[in-house]
C-alpha cells in the first residue's frame, strides 16, 4: 500500500476552485500532499486554500494565458519549492456554445466555439507546456489531465466542448509519449474521463432548478448509467491517487472512466 502515498508531493490544479477540483484538492490534501489551487478566481481559491491548512496556496491563473501560467509556477516553486503533479482541471462549456429551441448549431457564433475550445484544449495544452518544461528540469513528474464522457461518445447539444475533450484525450496521449521518448520516462500523462457529476455548470440542466427533480435530461443519463446515480466528487479520489501514485508508475497514455458504466452500456 505504500506504492499509493503522496504524502510530500507537491500538486498544482488547476480549476481547484470549482466543484471537482476543491474536491481533488481537499482529497490530495487528506493524503499528505501539499496543494496549489490554482484559479481565475483567486480569491476563492485562496479560501479554499485556507480551509485545507496552512501548508496549501490559492494561485491566480488565466490558464489561456502563457504569462499569467508562469508567474502562477513561479509562485508555486516559491511558496512550495516545486510542483511533482499538475492537474488540468480548467475547463467548461458555454450557454451560447449550446444547441437548443433558440440556439441552432448553425447560427453558433464563431466566439463562442473558439472560446470553448480554447478554455479546454489549449487551457490544457499551456499549462502542460509550462509546468511540463519544469518536470523536465527535474527529470520526473506527473500530468493528470481531466478529459470527459463527450470523448469516448459525444452528447447532444454540445458540440465545442464534446470535440475539445476528444481533442484533450488525443493530447494525453500524444504527449505522454512525447516527454517519454523525448526527455523522461520517469514523466507520466494521464487522464481522467469523469461521467456524469453535478457541478455549477450542469446542476441545472439536469436538475430542476425549483423542485430538485430530474430534468428530461437528467433522467435520460441515469436510465444510460447502470450504478444509476450520479457521481460524487469523491468517487475521482481513488482514481486519481492512483494514477498520480507510484501505484501506477508503469501507467502513461491512458484515459480512464469513472462513470458508473455509462460508457459500457449500449443502451439495451
Amino acid at each position: 500500500m505504500d506504492r499509493f502515498d503522496i504524502k510530500g508531493k507537491r500538486i498544482a490544479i488547476t480549476g481547484g476552485a470549482g466543484v471537482l477540483g476543491a474536491s481533488l484538492a481537499n482529497g490530495f490534501a487528506e493524503a499528505g500532499a501539499q496543494v496549489a489551487i490554482l484559479d481565475l478566481a483567486a480569491d476563492r481559491a485562496r479560501e479554499i486554500a485556507a480551509g485545507l491548512g496552512s501548508s496549501h496556496i490559492g494561485v491566480e491563473i488565466n490558464v489561456l494565458d502563457t504569462d499569467s501560467i508562469e508567474r502562477a509556477l513561479a509562485t508555486c516553486i516559491g511558496e512550495m519549492g516545486g510542483v511533482d503533479i499538475l492537474v488540468n482541471g480548467a475547463g467548461g462549456n458555454h450557454p451560447k456554445a449550446t444547441t437548443g429551441p433558440d440556439m441552432p448549431f448553425f447560427e453558433i457564433p464563431k466566439e463562442s466555439l473558439e472560446f470553448v475550445s480554447a478554455l479546454n484544449l489549449s487551457g490544457t495544452i499551456l499549462p502542460s507546456q509550462v509546468f511540463g518544461k519544469h518536470m523536465v528540469e527535474a527529470k520526473q513528474g506527473n500530468i493528470l489531465n481531466i478529459s470527459s464522457m463527450n470523448a469516448f461518445r459525444p452528447l447532444t447539444r454540445i458540440p465545442a466542448y464534446s470535440a475539445a475533450k476528444a481533442a484533450v484525450s488525443n493530447f494525453t496521449q500524444w504527449l505522454a509519449v512525447h516527454i517519454a521518448q523525448e526527455y523522461s520516462p520517469n514523466i507520466r500523462v494521464n487522464a481522467l474521463a469523469p461521467g456524469f457529476f453535478l457541478t455549477e455548470q450542469n446542476r441545472f440542466l439536469l436538475t430542476d432548478k425549483e423542485s430538485g427533480e430530474l430534468t428530461p435530461r437528467g433522467r435520460q443519463i441515469l436510465g444510460h448509467t447502470p450504478q444509476g446515480r450520479f457521481g460524487e466528487p469523491d468517487d475521482l479520489m481513488g482514481t486519481a491517487i492512483w494514477l498520480v501514485s507510484d501505484a501506477s508508475k508503469f501507467v502513461t497514455g491512458i484515459v480512464v472512466p469513472v462513470d458508473g458504466g455509462f460508457s459500457a452500456y449500449s443502451g439495451v
